[in-house]
């Protein structure tokens, strides 16, 4: 098993290993690090996601660098934002000289709910207002555990979104983006991502290719833009609103919408004006509903 090394070079597992003991490295649990080993699976990875020469790559936890490696050799500007300051030292040695290579050292997210400004500031049309013809770019990565779920939210929901996010997370994670309504993994991740994005989940990736070995298996998740996505503020209201409706997933539907309108005469129209009925539950609305939900009057107007 060898790593990507200066100038393209590999080294050993050993050696590498060598090299982070000198630096007093161990994986944090709390910061989510599991690290793909294999260098094989790192670039077909790549090569499932479909990165060509030219495009502008953001990468979050890049920590070992190998699927940076991949990226750059298939032509992609990268940027990589590695909170570990152990690993971003050995990145900036590893890869420092590499033009097409900028590595921002912090954490990705300012808050759950927002990307850091020296990240944000780097990504075509998002350090300004975003301007029709920016650059597009997109997401590639082995995300870390601890950020998956929220730094994709967060991102499709930026002025300028990635045009495609191709990541490696959790099956968990996975089965919640790819869900259909009516299963138990169907909630407002599911909703918030596939209102924007056509998700398709990828080949699987088994614990023994990481160091140290996660105790579940990860998936390959693909994300494409969709050409109709909603406007970014119907996109928040939809997610508004399915936070609301699935944190009470299993109550009546009229029931839970009357309260958040503070008008249960007024639910009951609206759902009666859509063909659903009050006594269904929330988790078993598919999108085009809960988007019809969220765009009428009586919900526009709550507040």
């Amino acid at each position: 098993m060898s790593a990507p090394g200066k100038g393209g070079r590999t080294e050993s597992w050993g050696t590498l290993k060598r090299r982070l003991s000198s630096l007093g490295f161990r994986p944090s649990r709390r910061l989510g690090q599991n690290f793909l080993l294999d260098e094989n699976m790192s670039r077909a990875l790549v090569r499932d996601a479909g990165v060509v020469e030219g495009d502008f790559v953001l990468e979050v936890g890049p920590g070992l660098g190998f699927l940076t490696r991949p990226l750059l050799d298939a032509g992609a500007r990268v940027l990589a934002v590695e909170i570990d300051g152990r690993l971003a030292e050995l990145l900036r040695a590893d890869l420092g000289e590499e033009p097409r290579f900028e590595l921002v050292q912090g954490d990705v997210l300012a808050g759950k709910h927002e990307l850091a400004p020296e990240v944000r500031e780097h990504l075509p049309g998002n350090a300004g207002e975003a301007r029709e013809g920016e650059e597009p770019w997109r997401l590639v990565a082995n995300l870390p555990y601890s950020v998956s779920a929220p730094l994709l939210a967060v991102l499709a929901a930026l002025p300028a979104p990635p045009v495609a996010m191709d990541v490696l997370v959790q099956l968990e994670v996975a089965r919640r983006l790819a869900a259909e309504p009516g299963g138990r993994d169907w909630g407002p991740l599911s909703v918030r991502l596939q209102a924007s994005y056509r998700v398709e989940l990828g080949r699987r990736v088994g614990p023994e290719l990481f160091w140290p070995r996660p105790k579940v298996d990860s998936a390959w998740v693909r994300l494409r833009r969709r050409a109709d996505a909603p406007p970014r503020e119907e996109a928040e209201r939809l997610a508004g609103l399915g936070a609301a409706l699935f944190g009470r997933r299993r109550q009546a539907l009229g029931r839970v919408l009357g309260e958040l309108l503070g008008d249960r005469e007024a639910a009951r129209a609206l759902l009666e004006e859509l063909g659903v009925e009050p006594r269904r539950r929330a988790e078993t609305l598919d999108l085009g509903t809960l988007q019809a939900l969220a765009n009428s009057a009586a919900w526009r107007e709550r507040d």
